[in-house]
């Protein structure tokens, strides 16, 4: 196998192309669609550089892989579908995330909130084929509840794409205080993934470089364990459940957390232009 990471600076999100290099078949995981705050445009170049890739290599792209309904960025899901198919898939649990979300932007009777605008919901444990190589889900929650890490093994080398669950062992782990999130159940969640082979290389959905460090994505179960600032070898339950309680007390929404939310509840979907062609999305006002 193979992986290439595309880092997108506006919203600091790294995007994966996963390759069985026997079968060319492709995943790609946690695409973005460019979306300007200020203007309300988007744009595709993010995701065009994903497709030049794919065009590249020569490569099938069989799944859109979510690892959690994101709240920094519009997913580019439905986009990439339309120009090299591969099926959409995410956690079964984007369920509640719909449920909550659905009734905070008052959605309607035609949101439906069972996960269908996605192909495939995932429970823990399930396999995704990928040529030769197979993608087991691995259900950590505890930033939201929808949270699926996808681990890989060709033999040789272990991988595994964790999504907002860690960051690089000097910036340590993701918030719990969006709906449904848990800092006891993330700290049990990121268990799990530090209990994978010491060897496996994790793959990061963002990197916020502290001291002006250049941007990382890669680390390992071993790097992680012994010097994550937050969860390595040592640190209780109790500690960090107090720690990242604390700590999120602390942040900032995030920029695009209303627009991201709104568009990928729905794999990505845009709303439908109104009677006049033109999309809204909708801003709540004192509601969080």
């Amino acid at each position: 196998m193979s992986v290439e990471g595309f880092f997108d600076p506006a919203t600091s999100t790294i995007s994966y192309l996963l390759l069985d290099t026997t079968s060319r078949e492709c995943a790609l995981i946690d695409s973005v669609l460019d979306y300007d705050p200020k203007s309300g445009r988007t744009r595709t170049a993010s995701a065009d550089r994903l497709l030049a890739r794919v065009a590249e290599l020569g490569a099938t792209v069989r799944w859109l892989l979510e690892t959690h309904v994101h709240a920094d960025h519009l997913s580019a899901a439905p986009y990439l579908k339309a120009r090299v198919g591969g099926a959409i898939a995410i956690g079964a649990q984007v369920r509640r995330v719909q449920h909550v979300f659905g009734r905070l932007f008052n959605a309607g009777a035609g949101f439906a909130s069972d996960g269908s605008q996605f192909d495939r919901l995932l429970d823990d444990g399930d396999v995704l084929p990928l040529g030769a190589l197979s993608i087991r889900a691995l259900h950590t929650p505890g930033h939201t509840p929808a949270c699926m890490t996808y681990c890989v093994d060709d033999g040789e080398r272990r991988a595994a794409f964790v999504g907002d669950t860690l960051f690089m062992p000097d910036y340590g782990t993701a918030r719990c205080d969006f709906p449904g999130g848990d800092a006891r159940t993330l700290y049990r969640s990121i268990a799990r993934v530090l209990g994978l082979p010491a060897d496996t290389r994790l793959y990061m959905c963002h990197d916020y470089p502290p001291g002006g460090r250049d941007v990382q994505y890669v680390s390992t179960v071993a790097e992680q364990r012994r010097a994550n600032v937050h969860v390595r070898d040592g640190v209780t339950e109790d500690d960090f459940a107090a720690m990242r309680t604390a700590r999120d007390a602390t942040l900032d929404m995030p920029v695009l957390m209303l627009p991201s939310v709104q568009v990928n509840m729905r794999a990505g979907h845009l709303p439908e232009p109104e009677d006049n062609g033109v999309r809204y999305l909708k801003i709540p006002l004192d509601a969080i």
